[in-house]
């Protein structure tokens, strides 16, 4: 599979030391492999422990711009929103897409929730979940529902690393994906479904990214899991929005609109 573009890389703006690379590090990495198309989706604001910072976008940005005059390569700046509550609401304000480009969202630990009721019934109760490998009815449709609500109140580009951490009925969030115009991420290096919840993504006319959620520049294009994913279930060509071609955003199909 040739993948023109990775839209799920992190950078040192991810604080804490979580990731290792600059921008141009990442961009740099992006270009020696082939790729046309690079974003930079750093974690979320309200993630506590190695979210970008709102106030560092600008700067963001700027090494971004400074990075494409450097290599022949598009660069978008993105961000990997947190789902923060059961109630659908993710880390991302309306002022926020002025300066996205794309919008990657998907459930991590120790975010900062919309209040102690959410943060123990809904953050921490997943985290307990994946810890002792069981998820029960009642929560596996408390989550479903999050990522519903998600993707219809906000412009949502790609569902990340599904399932991963925070388990849901894949079919009902799948519906509203395609309902959406979402994408459904087949990760480099961690899958959460199964080859039969892949499959039903498909069936349902679902689109898929496959991304590498690289931490260093030396993992940038490297989508091995999500590759093997793809081509062990034999997803055709055109499922695949990085595939031999570029996908085209949400923000940028409402400046077409427009």
């Amino acid at each position: 599979m040739a993948l023109l573009g990775d839209y799920h890389t992190h950078t040192k703006y991810s604080r804490g030391n979580h990731a290792k690379g600059t921008i141009e590090d990442n961009v740099r990495a992006a270009y020696d492999k082939g790729l046309r198309q690079i974003a930079i989706s750093d974690h979320g604001f309200n993630q506590k422990l190695y979210g970008v910072r709102r106030n560092d976008i600008p700067k963001v940005k700027e090494e971004i711009n400074d990075a494409m005059e450097r290599y022949p390569i598009e660069v978008l700046l993105g961000v990997e929103a947190n789902l923060i509550s059961s109630q659908g609401d993710i880390d991302i304000i309306p002022e926020d897409y002025d300066n996205l480009d794309i919008v990657l969202c998907g459930f991590h630990r120790f975010v900062r929730s919309t209040s102690k009721r959410e943060q123990f019934s809904f953050i921490l109760k997943n985290i307990m979940c994946e810890i002792f490998h069981h998820t029960s009815k009642k929560q596996r449709e408390k989550n479903t529902n999050a990522y519903i609500n998600a993707m219809r109140k906000y412009d949502i580009d790609i569902i990340t690393h599904l399932n991963h951490a925070c388990k849901v009925d894949v079919e009902k969030v799948a519906r509203v994906a395609k309902e959406t115009d979402t994408l459904i991420e087949l990760n480099g290096k961690r899958l959460g479904m199964s080859d039969a919840e892949i499959m039903k993504c498909y069936e349902l006319g679902c689109k898929f990214v496959i991304d590498s959620d690289a931490h260093s520049p030396q993992r940038v294009g490297e989508c091995h899991l999500g590759l093997e994913a793809a081509l062990r279930l034999r997803i055709p060509d055109s499922a695949i929005v990085n595939y031999n071609s570029l996908p085209t955003f949400k923000k940028e199909k409402r400046k077409k609109r427009s």
